[in-house]
């Protein structure tokens, strides 16, 4: 019974190496390997017959049907890059294609003017020690408002001013009007010193016109630790604004008044179109200057609504807007610019 099975098996690579050598298309060959390697192919079937053998003729006629079975595969293989390769070759011949010519390019992309002004910011003040700190867009009340020393009855509150989500009466959540409420949460959450900036989109209920818009990036920072003055706020805006626009750049501070910060200053920066020489700059109004940030000392409430001891601890906080930074340093003088995505301004950056 052994030899005759041993025939078989010379039989089937005979005739089946023939066949796969003459297959002409895919399911030709796909066929063919159904009804040589298949479930109820013909070797499948003569394998069969290994249950009927005795130990001996097992150990010869085994590794003899493997053999042929691996033979068979790679066979199968082979073929099937070759039908493929030529499948591939016909198919380009009746384009009118040349395949050595260079192909086409495509212009690469460019940094948003914004994402290049907060960069700048953002590394900057990464130097001075700042952590990138982050906070939902949709914040409560009691983040966007109570913690900062903001009341029931402050303008910010007013919905011209301010976007109320649906229902807000009962559910008391805004879009927030600045990344403050990640300032809130960092002191909640951790101990002094903390020093992190938040940057992000706030949302603000301004009509759109050339320096103003509904929608625009902020920067806040916030530094709490013992003996924080604002000494060391002048110092670091000082830097910052340096490091921003120059060596040479001219900055000063104003009086001001914010809720949440006590004192409370205004950071102006001479203005680079004019350098304080014309009294008719659109930029600087005649003034010669250029209002760029808000900042302060925390406020002692503000610390004590967030868990931490005033007498113990002080702090500073200040907050920008991207846009208006980056059209100040990239001599933009209208905010709708970069939102109009116009290729001709963008490639310029």
């Amino acid at each position: 019974m052994i030899e005759e099975l041993k025939t078989k098996l010379s039989s089937l690579e005979e005739n089946y190496t023939l066949k796969i050598q003459s297959a002409a298309t895919l399911k030709d060959l796909q066929d063919l390997q159904v009804a040589a390697l298949g479930r109820k192919g013909e070797l499948t079937e003569l394998l069969k017959s290994l249950k009927d053998l005795s130990l001996e003729d097992k150990k010869t006629f085994g590794p003899l049907s493997n053999t042929l079975k691996n033979k068979l595969t790679a066979l199968f293989e082979e073929k099937q890059i070759a039908l493929e390769a030529a499948a591939v070759n016909e198919e380009l011949a009746k384009t009118n294609i040349d395949l050595t010519l260079p192909a086409y390019t495509f212009d690469k992309g460019r940094r948003h003017p914004l994402v290049i002004a907060q960069k700048r910011m953002v590394d900057i003040l990464s130097k001075l020690g700042f952590i990138w700190a982050e906070g939902p867009l949709i914040e409560d009340e009691a983040h966007n408002f109570d913690a900062l020393n903001i009341p029931k009855n402050h303008p910010a509150r007013d919905v011209q001013d301010t976007f109320f989500v649906k229902n807000a009466v009962k559910t008391g959540f805004v879009l927030r009007t600045h990344t403050s409420g990640v300032q809130v949460r960092a002191m909640q959450k951790q101990k002094p010193p903390i020093r992190i900036i938040a940057p992000g989109r706030v949302f603000r209920s301004d009509s759109l016109d050339a320096t103003h818009s509904p929608v625009f990036n902020q920067i806040e920072g916030l530094y709490v630790d013992k003996n924080v003055s604002l000494a060391d706020l002048k110092r670091d805006l000082t830097v910052f604004m340096k490091g921003l626009f120059g060596n040479k750049a001219e900055v000063r501070f104003r009086p001001s008044f914010f809720p949440f910060t006590e004192p409370s200053v205004e950071v102006d920066v001479k203005c680079v179109f004019c350098e304080g020489k014309d009294p008719s700059c659109p930029v600087c109004k005649g003034t010669g200057w250029k209002e760029m940030l808000g900042a302060g000392v925390v406020h002692p409430n503000v610390l004590k609504n967030c868990g931490i001891n005033p007498e113990e601890y002080s702090g500073y906080a200040f907050g920008m807007g991207v846009e208006r930074l980056a059209m100040f340093s990239l001599n933009i003088k209208d905010i709708r610019t970069f939102y109009e995505n116009d290729v001709r301004v963008l490639e310029q950056f």
